[in-house]
């Protein structure tokens, strides 16, 4: 049986430089605190706190002062800065920079919109981090949907512009932005403006192509990601809308022999979340039951 582990898969560039500066400042020091996972994967997590790296929240980040503290690729709204300085926290930034990009466009799409008291949507998940940095750029007046069903939040007599949050699916993106357009279009006001603004990211939105392809070619597909990664969701629904064998775990102990019986071949892959080294750990499991 052939085991192929997807050489696109695995950690986007915002990840990898959220990493690589933790592990570079933990060789000198034995604590950094980060605020939130740094990655949605439990087993990285595990072993970066190993290195000595320490997941707070926001609550616990208000009580720290004069210390150093990690902000993930996902970005933070603009109160955790003012936190920060007030407390002399020193904020080591590893934001992504396509999600520094997109909080400047909703910060001055908001900007704009307000002299025409319109509205900012954001396209993605209530709760995520990246969202709630994104909801920051318009001091939480950003309206938040995550499917068709949240439209009714959505005042279609007023003018709209609307982002998405950088991980979510070009085709799901495509679906509210149409169907956004047909309602307003159904009132027939000049006077309202819609504008839709491409902030998908495409090192992410370009893997679902490609995993439909290696879905295909495959007989089994084992889809590696933490439970917590909306990228991992989305990925892993393109691998199963392809090749109905393919199968979720976050960790090897997830894996089941009958998964594999009559199949020559193999493929392993992930969200922009999942380390190599997990993948590689998996393709080892395999080998030994199947």
């Amino acid at each position: 049986m052939k085991i192929t582990i997807d050489n696109n898969s695995g950690f986007c560039f915002g990840v990898v430089y959220a990493i690589e500066m933790a592990e570079e400042i933990l060789k000198n020091e034995d604590t950094l605190y980060c605020l939130g996972d740094i990655v949605h994967n439990n087993k990285e997590v595990e072993r970066l706190h190993a290195l000595g790296l320490k997941v707070i929240n926001h609550k616990q980040l208000k009580k720290l002062k004069d210390c150093k503290v990690l902000i993930r690729a996902h970005g933070e709204p603009p109160s955790t800065y003012e936190l920060a300085l007030k407390n002399n926290i020193q904020l080591l930034d590893a934001s992504c920079p396509v999600v520094l990009k997109l909080q400047n466009q909703i910060k001055g799409g908001y900007e704009q919109i307000k002299s025409l008291n319109g509205q900012v949507i954001i396209y993605g998940k209530e709760g995520h981090a990246e969202v709630a940095g994104l909801l920051g750029q318009t001091d939480n007046n950003a309206i938040v949907v995550a499917s068709i069903d949240d439209l009714e939040k959505i005042d279609f007599t007023k003018s709209i512009y609307i982002y998405s949050q950088t991980t979510k699916s070009p085709k799901a993106y495509q679906e509210i932005t149409l169907e956004i357009e047909k309602r307003v279009r159904m009132l027939n006001n000049n006077n309202i403006q819609y504008i839709v603004n491409d902030t998908l990211c495409r090192q992410v939105s370009g893997r679902e192509p490609q995993l439909k392809q290696f879905s295909n070619i495959n007989d089994v597909i084992i889809f590696v990601s933490g439970r917590k990664s909306s990228n991992g969701k989305m990925l892993y629904q393109s691998c199963k809308d392809e090749n109905k064998n393919s199968y979720f775990i976050s960790d090897i102990d997830e894996l089941e022999t009958d998964w594999f019986i009559g199949a020559e071949s193999v493929g392993i892959c992930g969200a922009t979340s999942t380390p190599r080294w997990l993948m590689e750990s998996v393709e080892k499991a395999i080998e030994k039951i199947a």
